[in-house]
């Protein structure tokens, strides 16, 4: 924290990096009208393919992530060639996070989020797409999937597969549940979730019960901002070798942000009810990433058994960040999803994402 501070006072030169942020990534505004809410000015990134046929996907962050997550996979996601799909990537800022406004008004749920996002694709030209996301960009890809999917949204990956546990409501998935050993790989993936749960939940309590107290704190004290958001990028990360300027471009992101460092906080406190009870299961084709150092790992027959998954992979290293710490790996998976021979090829009809 010492370090950084200073780097970050006496070093670190921001118009560098946010030069750099403009040259990479071809950024946008646009007014989305939310029913009840009225209108947000919402910031995204948009790059399409050379691939005439590119699959529309939509990329959706979560905290303390950002916009910014997406740029190690936009180059690899759009590049067009014969051996795997190429994708037009819309990437916004979610409602209060970066450079877009903030809900004027409480009561701006999962529904909204969806609806954002949603309209935003559909502004777009997007009529049909898929998703990809994690976080809090996995469970509003996952409402959108249950909300708009089959008519628009064609499909949805996330490296957040969270599903619920076996129960007397499936009475053979549960007895075998219970007769059925776990694996060394799910084991781990218990302890995982385990130690979240226990030993780095603390944060998900203040978020969602008193955001704004916390937020005066964080706006007050950019040293506090580091501190707080620096911490997951450590532990929920796989011994991902952060560079000192990528922190602190990081943090600034929220410093700098549109509505304020403490905006971000408040979807926590919105949407603490809509996590207990996430709605009827999409049943749109699921493809799932799963990184033993993710927050929530959890068996991979849990999410099977609730969810039309057409893909999953299992990595031996990543965490909670995959765009940012394995975008290779991440972009093959969403790539393999939607190949030729894939269940989920050509699922957006016309688009293929092949030259």
């Amino acid at each position: 924290m010492k370090r950084l501070t200073e780097r970050w006072r006496n070093e670190y030169d921001w118009r560098k990096h946010e030069k750099e942020i403009n040259e990479e990534l071809p950024m946008f505004t646009r007014d989305i009208d939310i029913d009840g809410f009225g209108a947000l000015n919402i910031h995204y990134v948009h790059k399409k393919s050379e691939t005439v046929d590119a699959i529309p996907l939509l990329f959706c962050h979560g905290w303390p992530g950002s916009f910014l997550e997406v740029s190690k996979i936009l180059p690899l996601l759009t590049a067009s060639t014969t051996e795997h799909p190429s994708f037009h990537v819309v990437a916004l800022s979610l409602p209060g996070f970066g450079f877009s406004e903030a809900p004027r008004k409480q009561g701006f749920g999962l529904n909204q989020y969806a609806e954002v996002a949603h309209k935003l694709m559909i502004a777009l030209g997007y009529n049909e797409y898929v998703t990809q996301g994690g976080d809090w960009g996995g469970i509003i890809t996952r409402k959108m999937a249950s909300v708009y999917g089959g008519r628009h949204h064609k499909a949805w990956h996330t490296n957040l597969p969270a599903a619920e546990p076996p129960s007397w409501k499936s009475p053979l998935f549960f007895l075998s549940f219970l007769l059925t050993p776990w694996s060394t790989e799910e084991k781990a993936g218990i302890e995982r979730t385990k130690w979240f749960r226990t030993k780095g939940q603390g944060y998900f309590g203040q978020q969602s019960t008193q955001p704004q107290t916390l937020g005066y704190g964080l706006t007050d004290s950019p040293v506090g901002l580091l501190a707080w958001i620096y911490e997951k990028l450590v532990l929920w990360t796989d011994n991902y070798n952060w560079s000192d300027d990528e922190v602190l471009t990081w943090i600034s992101l929220y410093w700098f942000s549109r509505a304020g460092p403490a905006a971000s906080l408040r979807i926590y406190f919105e949407l603490r009810g809509d996590c207990e009870d996430l709605g009827r299961n999409p049943t749109i084709p699921m493809g799932a990433s799963f990184f033993p150092k993710e927050l929530l790992v959890l068996p991979a027959a849990w999410l099977r058994n609730s969810n039309n998954v057409v893909f999953e992979s299992h990595h031996k290293t990543g965490g909670h960040f995959a765009a940012t710490e394995r975008p290779e790996e991440l972009v093959r998976d969403v790539q393999k999803m939607f190949a030729k021979g894939s269940p989920a090829f050509a699922i957006v009809p016309g688009k293929t994402g092949y030259a």
